[in-house]
């Protein structure tokens, strides 16, 4: 009866604390990574590293000296040489660890193997990263960050760098428009796609950017944040005078910089520039970033009439995307489907289209069009994304490189303040003062009426 007693005693905590893990690891992931995860997932690799990369063959032959000293100095077995272990840094999300390759090692021989670690460690997904020749660097993590997306606190922001997501490898996905200029994102209805661009609306607004929307749905999408816009068209007619003003405030920018070439001879070379970013600070003009919501609403038409102005607009958007790098002109062409079924001249415009995002499709072939000919293995992933996860998407670019991101939760209510609150770094960009839309003034909030003093009495 009393060993019962003290089992039920001690049993009783441990039922509890056992209880409190599996919640904290269902419902607080990050909670239970730093508390239990991260010190079992510690041990198991420090326990088991050696083990596991010879069960991997990521180990290689000693070297005769190795065998001659093992000789020498003990009788134990000579076995083949792991790659030699960094230090063990911990993060918030999980594990970095740096590995220095053996000779006749490769890191495609340890991204092979990637899926073997993880189960070997106990951890959510292993990712390798090549450092320098002959080091990579292993990023375990140890849960689905991706599941309820927290930012990183330090986040590497600048001019034209958005973080507007998070990979799947827990670091920050940056929307840089330096290195890519423009980006096609596609997604069907409830995917996510207008989360992503609010993201990158509300993180441009802080910056001295000339912002200019495209948003044939009457504006229902861009209009919220028309405070920060430069430019706004909500149908095609407005359409079709917004962008011929772009391709010429575009023409006019290259004269700018054409004139600028006209090279001295005591030039320094410094001063010599191709872009805009080679001019001078005084004379530079602002960067201009170009929203086109619902791409296709510029590609369809009804009559005979309309298929000339859209031969028109698409010429238009295609010589934008073209030459409207160098002159500090980035798109961001969004939209449900994208294909060569839209008309003459989709598929060139798509083919100058640097980064691609693809957020949840209707089909495949949406799909392929986004992702496959750049990354043909991230059409499948691709495909897979479930409805219950909006704002999951497959993000690549011409490199051939692709990852899993997803957006946070940003409303449409506090992205529109951030462009409120930043309606007085709208820059001055005389060609597009005609499509400045109408913002009304917001109601002055009246003052509550001033206490009256009470009379002085007896």
């Amino acid at each position: 009866m009393t060993n019962l007693t003290t089992l039920l005693e001690v049993g009783g905590p441990v039922a509890a604390l056992g209880g409190g893990a599996a919640y904290a690891r269902a419902r607080h992931p990050g909670v239970y990574w730093s508390t239990i995860g991260l010190p079992i997932s510690t041990v198991r690799l420090l326990s088991s590293y050696s083990s596991v990369m010879e069960a991997c063959g990521l180990t290689v032959a000693p070297s005769r000296l190795r065998v001659l000293a093992v000789k020498a100095t003990t009788r134990r077995e000579v076995r083949p040489v792991p790659p030699r272990r960094g230090i063990i840094r911990p993060t918030s999300t999980g594990l970095r660890l740096r590995l220095r390759l053996a000779p006749g090692q490769e890191p495609a021989d340890v991204a092979a193997s990637a899926e073997r670690l993880r189960h070997a460690w106990g951890v959510h997904a292993v990712y390798v990263t090549t450092i320098k020749p002959g080091v990579v660097e292993l990023r375990l993590v140890g849960f689905d960050v991706l599941r309820k997306v927290r930012m990183p606190r330090k986040v590497e922001e600048g001019f034209l760098k958005v973080p507007v997501a998070l990979r799947e490898d827990a670091t920050p996905f940056v929307r840089d428009y330096r290195t890519i200029p423009h980006q096609l994102t596609l997604g069907a209805t409830l995917s996510g796609k207008s989360m992503y661009l609010r993201h990158l609306i509300a993180g441009l607004a802080r910056q001295p950017v000339a912002l200019v929307g495209v948003d044939c749905k009457r504006g229902v999408e861009l209009a919220p944040f028309a405070a920060r816009l430069s430019a706004l068209a909500t149908d095609p007619e407005q359409a079709a005078e917004l962008l011929p003003a772009l391709v010429k405030e575009m023409e006019d920018r290259y004269d700018l910089i054409k004139a600028r070439q006209g090279i001295a001879p005591d030039t320094p070379e410094e001063e010599i520039t191709s872009d805009i970013w080679g001019l001078p600070e005084s004379e530079r003009p602002v960067p201009i970033v170009l929203f086109v919501d619902e791409v296709a609403e510029l590609f369809l038409v009804a009559t005979k009439k309309e298929e000339e102005r859209r031969d028109d607009m698409v010429t238009q958007l295609i010589r934008l995307a073209q030459l409207g790098r160098a002159a500090g002109i980035y798109l961001e062409v969004c939209g449900q489907r994208f294909g060569a079924e839209l008309g003459k001249g989709a598929t060139m415009l798509r083919a100058q289209l640097t980064g691609r995002v693809c957020h949840r499709v209707n089909d495949e072939a949406s799909a392929k069009m986004a992702l496959g000919d750049i990354a043909p293995e991230a059409v499948m992933a691709a495909c897979a994304i479930a409805p219950e996860r909006p704002g999951l998407a497959v993000a690549g670019d011409t490199s051939g490189g692709w990852s899993r991101i997803r957006t946070p939760y940003l409303s449409l209510g506090d992205a529109a303040e951030m462009c409120q609150d930043s309606a007085h770094l709208v820059p001055d960009v005389p060609s597009l003062k005609p499509f400045r839309p109408y913002v009304p003034a917001r109601p002055v909030e009246k003052a509550a009426p001033a206490a009256r003093p009470l009379p002085v009495t007896d």
